[in-house]
């Protein structure tokens, strides 16, 4: 059995010493920002028992952490390749495996995931019997990166088909509290609060001199710091 998630409030004591010793050189740093944003959106549905709701709101918590600033082109980075950064930085960081324990923890759920055929893109491409038996190739794919410990693999493809369903809620694709998704939510509710409590564990632990891109819509009113 794996470890239980820590609570937000537990998350956010293990972070107020490494916070506060940002501020202490920089008002609103950018580390202090995105946690303060996730933390209060991981609040905000910790208790949540609607699963459309809890999705939206565990999305946002994640985006907060992974979401990169284009200078250039001067909007956000496209979601899939700052979410990529966003796990190698995270892999590279974990020293004490909190992300592999929980993959190896969260396996049945994991797998249970890629068995869905409603959340795989390959499937909706053509949405038919062939395309839903094809889907689940990546069950076989899983276990050799299981046995491989190929967690970046693992975690990529597991929130792509989180993504998915954000998307299709997010798109209005899906019917608020529709019976048809019950299942699909359920199971990408659990494993993307667990996700995110483990990257914020990783954060929290390792990740307060680390640089996580450029922020997206910095605090401008300067006159206050963050909580």
């Amino acid at each position: 059995m794996g470890q239980t998630p820590l609570s937000v409030h537990a998350l956010r004591s293990r972070w107020k010493p490494k916070k506060m010793a940002l501020q202490a050189i920089q008002n609103n740093h950018p580390t202090c920002v995105r946690l303060h944003r996730t933390f209060s959106w991981m609040a905000r549905c910790e208790n949540e028992t609607d699963l459309d709701l809890s999705l939206i709101f565990l999305w946002i918590a994640l985006n907060g952490l992974y979401a990169q600033w284009d200078e250039n082109r001067r909007e956000p980075h496209p979601d899939r390749p700052s979410l990529r950064k966003f796990i190698d930085q995270i892999l590279a960081l974990d020293a004490s495996n909190h992300l592999s324990r929980l993959l190896q923890d969260q396996r049945e759920r994991v797998m249970h995931i890629f068995d869905d055929e409603f959340l795989s893109s390959f499937f909706w491409q053509q949405p038919n019997e062939v395309r839903a038996g094809k889907s689940k190739k990546i069950k076989f794919d899983a276990r050799t990166w299981y046995s491989e410990g190929r967690w970046r693999l693992l975690s990529e493809h597991l929130l792509e088909r989180i993504y998915l369903l954000r998307c299709q809620i997010i798109h209005g694709a899906a019917t608020y509290g529709g019976k048809l998704n019950r299942d699909s939510l359920k199971k990408c509710v659990q494993m993307l609060r667990d996700l995110i409590n483990c990257f914020l564990l990783v954060i929290t632990e390792h990740g307060d001199q680390q640089d996580w891109g450029t922020m997206c819509y910095p605090p401008l009113n300067h006159s206050h710091s963050i909580g």
